[in-house]
């Protein structure tokens, strides 16, 4: 068994910094090499979440950051420190199934530990609101915001201060995902009761990335009656979702209502000032100091989100440790780059209306006119549905870039295109086509 000298290793990492991206986890640190034999490179992990993210997620890129340090055709192999104590190294078989994460509270989302700034007060006041009152105060409270923002942060601190104040409170806290493949199994296995007792019968219920509920008519009819059921008994709802309840194409418009009932609270971009902190939280979470300047510097480089933030602390600590070099600004511009990645920008309606206009041949003015001819209301609908699919502006705002009309003629425009795609192949294609077309050039 070959032992995996120490540049090799320095080598492997700094490919992984450099191409990693979101993929980087602050535990990536404890990572660390057991052997390279007959072209196999064994990686000891801290724990099988850990080793279950890494063959789900990092396989690649540390495969090929391996082959690019080696310069040889080489495999990767994640062992958790048991496996490896107990097999001696030796690999798990590839078909060996691998538990799926699930939504457990995590002991690092807290109230205590969410940093609060201009662009989340309000999301953060209504959950220790809800806390310390569920069921009375915001129900349904829904939260939404683009990823890596607290959304999740705040549902998991949310239902563990619940679970603080009232130990015997019931909760139920899952992804969307979970909830619509337990319905499916449900059906099949016809355990529908079970299935309404597991979801009805709890005092919170706190669904992340409810977006995935659309177009899922039977899930979502179930939904509705659990929704219901809580409701009326007083027990706490909390929703979150990557757009608000009028921006979710697909949704049932009773469902749109009723998750409006309670407090829509979006959560915006950190500022910079809320990013330092962030990464002075985050830094001060791990027991690393950074220099200031070194968290000023990051801090104005990424201006995304929190788990960005937290992924450029992991990209600095890592470096820092496999060239033993100190933390400073020169290596953080290593780490990360002396030029800022620009985020990528958002889809605009103006996008739509020139892709729209060249695909059709028809004239703006035409299609922000009162002209109701089947030459320009249909393409004016395909503007109005790629609208809601891509964007995330209000039926209303949709409406007002089209002379003025009404948030019940975008819902009509929406649903009336969703109908011809499921009948025409070929509309399909080309929505497609002007869907790709849009995102490329943005």
């Amino acid at each position: 068994m070959a032992v995996v000298d120490r540049p090799l290793w320095q080598r492997i990492i700094q490919q992984v910094v450099s191409e990693g991206g979101n993929i980087i986890r602050p535990w990536f640190t404890e990572l660390e090499p057991i052997s390279l034999d007959h072209g196999l490179l064994e990686i000891s992990v801290p724990g099988s979440k850990e080793l279950a993210y890494c063959r789900r997620h990092a396989q690649q890129l540390f495969t090929e950051a391996a082959q690019a340090a080696t310069a040889r055709l080489v495999g990767v192999c994640f062992l958790t420190r048991a496996q490896t104590d107990r097999a001696g190294s030796l690999p798990l078989p590839d078909d060996l199934p691998v538990a799926e994460e699930t939504l457990s509270l995590c002991e690092d989302y807290s109230f205590e530990a969410f940093v609060t700034g201009p662009g989340n007060r309000l999301a953060y006041a209504a959950c220790q609101a809800i806390s310390e009152s569920p069921g009375r105060t915001y129900n349904p409270l829904f939260l939404h915001g683009s990823v890596g923002l607290g959304k999740t942060h705040l549902l998991h601190a949310t239902c563990r201060r619940i679970s603080e104040l009232d130990p015997a409170a019931r909760m139920s806290i899952l992804t969307c995902e979970t909830f619509v493949n337990d319905f499916i199994d449900a059906v099949a296995q016809g355990q529908l009761h079970e299935f309404r007792y597991r979801y009805r019968y709890v005092d919170v219920l706190a669904i992340d990335d409810i977006q995935f509920l659309a177009n899922h008519e039977q899930t979502q009819e179930e939904f509705f009656h659990t929704f219901n059921t809580l409701y009326q008994a007083h027990k706490q709802i909390v929703l979150s979702s990557d757009r608000g309840p009028t921006e979710i194409p697909g949704l049932e418009e009773r469902l749109v209502s009723r998750f409006n009932w309670g407090l829509v609270a979006r959560i915006d971009r950190p500022c910079y000032e809320t990013r330092v902190a962030i990464l002075r939280r985050k830094a001060s979470s791990r027991n690393i100091s950074f220099p200031e300047d070194v968290m000023c510097y990051l801090a104005g480089m990424i201006d995304s989100n929190a788990r960005e933030l937290e992924g450029a602390i992991a990209k600095v600590e890592m470096l820092a440790q496999v060239t033993d070099r100190p933390v400073n600004l020169a290596l953080a511009q290593e780490a990360i780059g002396s030029e800022p990645v620009p985020p990528r920008r958002e889809v605009t309606i103006e996008d739509i209306l020139k892709a729209v206009t060249a695909r059709f041949s028809v004239r703006l003015a035409d299609l922000q006119s009162k002209k109701r001819s089947r030459s320009i209301a249909f393409p004016r609908q395909v503007c109005m549905f790629l609208a809601r699919s891509l964007t995330r502006h209000s039926l209303e705002e949709i409406g007002g870039y089209f002379g003025g009309r009404d948030h019940t003629t975008v819902l009509h425009a929406d649903r009336t295109i969703r109908a011809l795609r499921e009948e025409d192949a070929q509309l399909q294609a080309t929505l497609q086509t002007l869907t790709q077309e849009i995102q490329a050039n943005v």
